[in-house]
């Protein structure tokens, strides 16, 4: 197994001049070099093909001991340092100060087809900065991470991609709840891929300890080699570089409400500057159609974090991103102009989003009232927003509003609870919609292609994703093999795959893991 090692980030940025796993202050320094822990017994769960041929990994060497043993934190790549990143950020709106990859190590990064990939172990030990943590990872969150990745990158949603998954053949004491109840799990590791892994949270670092320096050097590195299209020069370039993380940030979290994607964990050192999620933790898929739904029981009360309420943190992510620039730019009016134009541009592009999700392809004014009526009697029927969806590409232009509502009632959790009052409002909803349709020239067989095309049918739910952790519990790694390969095609029927389409069960509907996830990993 051969693997270009091109470490740009380590050899161009300044270094912790510490080379010790030991937790501390790190001053002056992008990254600290660390030394993965060495696994007792590492054994290969699951490994994604796509990912490996992505960046120069053979199938047949997926299988080899030595691609086990490095992508467990066994052994090291020859001509490479790993290291662990050095940021801080806001975590529920707080400051929290330096934070880093306190269970994230950088084996390598390389190079393949003329494309650069950092290859990171999550779960591979601790780092300067773990604080108080042992750097390790759960099996259970390894198989979320890992599902969730490919998962989001088959539904076309910018994101960080899952290599392998790896048992590590130790046991890890993790508080699931964090109620005093700790148990020991099975350990594991990750191996986590993408072009690079810096946050917003690393530009906060180095404003808030005035290492300007240090910041410069890392703002012009991200735009050297990640945003390689900005060929200003002085202010200039910190500007337009802001206003492309800003566009990317945009983007991605239009697909996530597209999709029904729930982040759970939008802290400032969670967001991606290149507009990639990224660090999948608490996540989940709204269910039924809920926009004060987060999977995170740590936001249970503040709900900071939910459905509804994303675009808003996103936007609230980049005023703290643009405060930690403002000392390269020293002008706060391009740095409004683009936060300002922020909303504006998510309005537009949700607009754009949710008209090819009802299959409308004309502008029409009716349709921004038509989308938020639609929303509220989604939350009062208590409808599955990926079921509803699917569904809704099977109306037909010349379909009574009864029929119509007919052939979506199998997205409704109750449908025996569904007041009459409701039924009048999908009534009238199902008027205006049919109306909108016959205003469209094409055919119901052409908008059934395009709505299926952007609204998923099947997705990671989380029963689905505690079912293969059960089921790996007693070392049957089946669904896990299933569920990867159902969502490498999330928008095709597959036939054999059909008892995925379906509702969330009543027996996930409160069951930890199911519902509502910690932190604890």
């Amino acid at each position: 197994m051969k693997l270009k090692v091109n470490n740009i980030f380590s050899s161009e940025l300044p270094a912790d001049t510490n080379e010790t796993n030991e937790t501390r202050k790190v001053l002056n320094a992008c990254f600290s070099y660390v030394t993965p822990r060495v696994p007792s017994n590492p054994k290969l769960i699951h490994v994604s093909e796509e990912v490996a041929n992505l960046i120069g990994i053979t199938k047949e060497e997926t299988q080899s001991d030595d691609f086990v043993e490095l992508f467990s934190g066994k052994k090291l790549l020859p001509n490479a340092k790993s290291y662990a990143m050095n940021y801080a950020g806001h975590q529920f709106g707080n400051w929290a100060g330096q934070l880093g990859d306190g269970r994230a190590i950088i084996l390598a990064e390389i190079e393949h087809n003329e494309k650069f990939f950092a290859l990171q172990l999550k779960g591979a030990g601790s780092t300067p900065y773990s604080r108080r943590a042992d750097g390790l990872a759960v099996l259970r969150s390894s198989i979320r991470e890992h599902l969730c990745s490919e998962a989001m990158f088959h539904l076309g949603v910018p994101t960080t991609r899952s290599l392998s998954l790896i048992l590590t053949g130790d046991n890890v004491l993790r508080d699931v709840m964090y109620n005093g109840n700790p148990d020991y799990e099975k350990g594991a590791v990750i191996c986590r891929v993408a072009p690079c892994f810096i946050r917003f949270g690393n530009f906060e670092l180095f404003a808030a300890q005035n290492d300007l320096k240090t910041l410069q050097q890392l703002a012009d590195f991200t735009i050297k080699h990640h945003y390689p299209e900005i060929i200003s020069k002085g202010k200039e370039k910190y500007i337009d570089f802001f206003k492309q993380v800003a566009h990317n940030s945009c983007e991605m979290v239009v697909h996530w409400q597209r999709v029904g994607f729930v982040h759970g964990v939008m802290n400032t050192d969670n967001m991606s500057i290149l507009g990639l999620t990224i660090d999948y933790g608490p996540y989940g898929w709204i269910d039924d159609y809920n926009p004060n739904w987060t999977p995170n029981t740590t936001d249970r009360e503040q709900k900071r974090y939910r459905f509804g309420n994303q675009p808003e943190i996103v936007l609230w992510n980049l005023f703290q991103l643009a405060n930690a620039l403002y000392p390269l730019i020293e002008e706060a009016e391009p740095l409004e102009t683009i936060l300002n134009d922020f909303q504006t541009k998510f309005d537009n592009a949700f607009l754009q989003m949710m008209r090819s999700k009802l299959g409308l392809t004309i502008d029409s004014k009716k349709d921004l009232k038509l989308i938020y009526q639609l929303q509220d009697i989604l939350q009062v029927s208590e409808s599955d927003m990926t079921i509803f969806f699917r569904e809704l590409s099977c109306v037909k232009k010349d379909y009574s509003p009864g029929c119509a509502i007919t052939s979506i009632d199998v997205s409704f959790y109750n449908p025996q609870e569904i007041k009459k009052d409701v039924l009048k409002q999908w009534e009238r909803w199902f008027t205006k919609y049919l109306n909108r349709l016959n205003e469209e020239e094409i055919s119901d067989e052409h908008r059934k292609t395009l709505m299926n095309k952007v609204n998923p049918k099947y997705v990671l739910r989380n029963y689905m994703a505690q079912l293969a952790i059960e089921a790996a519990d007693e070392n049957n790694y089946d669904i896990i093999t299933e569920l990867h390969e159902l969502l490498k095609n999330p928008y095709d029927e597959q036939a054999n795959f059909e008892k995925w389409y379906t509702k969330r069960p009543n027996w996930a509907k409160t069951k930890i893991g199911s519902s509502m996830l910690s932190c604890s990993s």
